[in-house]
């Protein structure tokens, strides 16, 4: 195809229910009672850290509840209980760096928690700049190279712990990597999150990270739940300790340490522009039309596999607009979450300890 001027737009899904945001599809697949046994036998991060006075700790609460979600709401509450500062009207890293500019002293920034409800598929909610793109390695790159955020002033330390409490974040390399670029001082900062589901609120724990575990379907067209559990005990072979079916009619944790489902949209807009090329607008009778056209396409092709979701879970439409053909698709995602508890004892929740390696990594 000849001068084809192709824009893509992969939106954050509408939130069904709270805590859903799930990682990459292709993550190491793990048994939570295994991951709980190393858990529990693993060292802590015992590093002896340059005895430095520091600020109070501090928690940016970098959004507004939408829908059936309470999850900022549910995580104020957590760190007000902790008596730790909350920063509230943070919507962007923008602004977020310059309330701690404005903010330090003599003393650097200890702990810095961001708690942001974010959706691993397509990106953060957080926006890089004051009303500009949300946050993805490639959107928070572009406006590090543009030189839009402000810099980090001499707030912080090579000791100080920038710790993202959202969804399966640390799955994501490259972001965290781009994240760490833009917390660079003259001493840079550890960035800290999880692979894990941050849960807020619950019942048992307040606070408690949850392993999870995906199925899609094109959204409005679900095969049902029996022939979904089938799909995502193929899946997850290795997983003996859940009933997928009941999990998945299961939407939360009914005593400590049950699975249960969440769910949200993925959608993905494509729009390629026709008005100099010299080839017709194509036209589609049927999904499958609309697939094999993408798979042709390896631009396309590529922002597919970059969500990690097979192009036939998605729902496919299609229109023309003067010389545009816009394609959109739509999946939707059920995620199971097992929560992460003690391999022995009474049974309960591991602590969301970020000073644990086998729960939090540190870029």
């Amino acid at each position: 195809m000849k001068n084809v001027i192709r824009k893509t737009n992969v939106a954050f899904a509408t939130l069904v229910i709270l805590g859903i945001f799930a990682s990459c599809d292709n993550r190491p697949k793990k048994e939570t009672k295994q991951v709980a046994e190393i858990v529990e036998m693993s060292a802590f991060d015992n590093t002896q850290l340059e005895d430095v006075a520091t600020q109070e700790p501090i928690v940016f609460i970098t959004g507004i509840d939408k829908s059936n979600s309470d999850f900022y709401k549910n995580a104020r509450t957590y760190f007000k209980e902790k008596k730790l500062k909350i920063v509230e009207g943070a919507y962007s890293l923008e602004e977020i760096i310059t309330w701690m500019n404005d903010n330090g002293d003599s003393k650097p920034f200890g702990e810095v928690h961001i708690v942001n409800y974010n959706n691993p598929f397509t990106g953060m909610s957080l926006e890089t700049v004051v009303n500009g793109e949300t946050i993805t390695a490639e959107t928070l790159r572009k406006n590090i190279t543009q030189g839009k955020l402000p810099s980090l002033k001499s707030v912080v330390n090579s000791n100080t712990n920038i710790i993202f409490h959202s969804q399966g974040l640390a799955e994501n390399t490259e972001l965290m990597k781009t994240i760490k670029d833009a917390f660079v001082a003259n001493e840079t900062p550890n960035i800290v999150a999880t692979q894990y589901y941050n849960v807020f609120g619950g019942e048992f724990k307040k606070h408690y990270l949850a392993q999870p575990y995906y199925v899609f379907y094109p959204t409005a067209h679900s095969p049902g739940k029996i022939d979904l559990s089938k799909e995502i005990a193929r899946k997850y072979s290795e997983e003996k300790e859940i009933n997928w079916f009941d999990a998945l009619n299961n939407e939360e944790e009914r005593y400590v340490g049950e699975a249960y489902t969440q769910q949200f949209n993925v959608p993905v807009k494509f729009e390629l522009d026709y008005h100099n090329s010299d080839e017709a607008i194509p036209t589609f009778t049927m999904q499958e039309e609309i697939m094999d056209f993408i798979e042709e396409m390896p631009e396309l092709q590529r922002e597919i596999k970059a969500l990690n979701i097979p192009v036939d879970k998605f729902r496919w439409t299609w229109d023309i607009e003067n010389s545009q053909l816009i394609i959109k698709g739509k999946t939707t995602v059920l995620t199971v979450l097992k929560p992460v508890t003690k391999p022995y004892g009474d049974l309960e929740h591991v602590e969301p300890d970020t000073k644990n390696k086998r729960l939090y990594a540190m870029k």
